[in-house]
């Protein structure tokens, strides 16, 4: 049974806005689109007039108009729905494990709107076993590619850069895989920024290092060694029609690597896998990222 690409629906313009991206990414993967509405069950002891009925109903007109949306836009897709009780981080972790990837809306961009991205997305992206992207309201197609000659935004300008995110612990294979993979897809060039943390005096630690984050023997500056090369050299050769390009980023991995992707149509990070379900740690990285980047975030898990 082939994967498909899945999008959480709540309703609102942020999930609007993951289903019409999960949308084009399933026309580009050749797979077909399944919208799942996570429905948890509310006691309504409190509110004894309620129509205990209301929520499910909510969910299926979510999904409907959700449905009818994609119809419209994209008429030769074949688009599937369905509701699923429990709670909305239980359903959707267990969904994307089963899934090519999972697309959820998000919340804010850069500051205090920044940090209220949306505990649901975050714990997801924190667990899931397949790769989870994060897509902000109002992000469209247009916003993924080069304006057109007069400067104009544009459906068919080739797309802007995919931009990878390398911290100190260095590139992993699944996180190059689905980097290499995605730009191939697009025809997009694969931008390869190296976070950096500047020397630090004995006794200070660095806001960004995240030692969890880092298997045996990496540390600071391995992302720029001969075994970060050679792993890179391979994904090259299996992907030799993509354009790399590659960008030291010094300073707050995180914050830098958010600016450096300011003008990209995908921006991929990793995340260490944890076999631990609770909890929503990603990273200081991946997390800041998430927090200050408006372009469409790939949280790729990795061993």
């Amino acid at each position: 049974m082939p994967l498909s690409v899945v999008a959480g629906v709540d309703g609102s313009r942020e999930s609007l806005a993951a289903v019409d991206w999960a949308a084009r990414e399933a026309l580009v993967r050749g797979l077909p689109l399944h919208l799942v509405h996570a429905r948890e069950w509310q006691p309504y002891a409190h509110a004894p007039l309620a129509d205990p009925g209301a929520p499910n109903l909510r969910g299926e007109r979510a999904l409907r108009e959700a449905v009818a949306g994609v119809g419209l836009r994209h008429p030769g897709l074949e688009v599937t729905a369905e509701q699923v009780d429990g709670r909305p981080e239980a359903v959707l972790a267990a969904v994307a494990g089963e899934a090519e990837l999972l697309a959820l809306g998000s919340h804010g961009v850069g500051g205090l709107a920044g940090l209220v991205m949306g505990s649901v997305a975050l714990a997801v992206a924190a667990r899931a076993e397949r790769p989870v992207v994060l897509v902000r309201a109002g992000r469209a197609e247009e916003d993924e590619r080069r304006p057109d000659a007069s400067g104009l935004p544009s459906v068919s300008t080739p797309y802007r850069d995919v931009v990878l995110g390398v911290g100190p612990a260095g590139p992993c294979e699944e996180v190059l895989e689905f980097a290499f993979d995605a730009a191939a897809r697009r025809a997009a060039a694969l931008r390869i920024a190296h976070g950096r943390a500047p020397a630090v005096p004995a006794g200070f630690g660095y806001g960004d290092a995240d030692p969890a984050d880092a298997g045996p023997g990496r540390g600071p500056g391995y992302g720029e060694g001969e075994e970060a090369d050679g792993l890179l050299h391979v994904w090259r050769r299996k992907f030799p029609e993509v354009e790399v390009r590659e960008q030291a980023v010094v300073g707050r991995p995180g914050r830098h690597l958010a600016e450096a992707a300011s003008d990209a149509c995908l921006v991929v990070v990793g995340r260490r896998a944890r076999h631990s379900s609770a909890g929503t740690h990603i990273g200081p990285v991946a997390q800041a990222v998430l927090h200050h980047c408006a372009a469409p975030v790939a949280v790729v898990p990795h061993g």
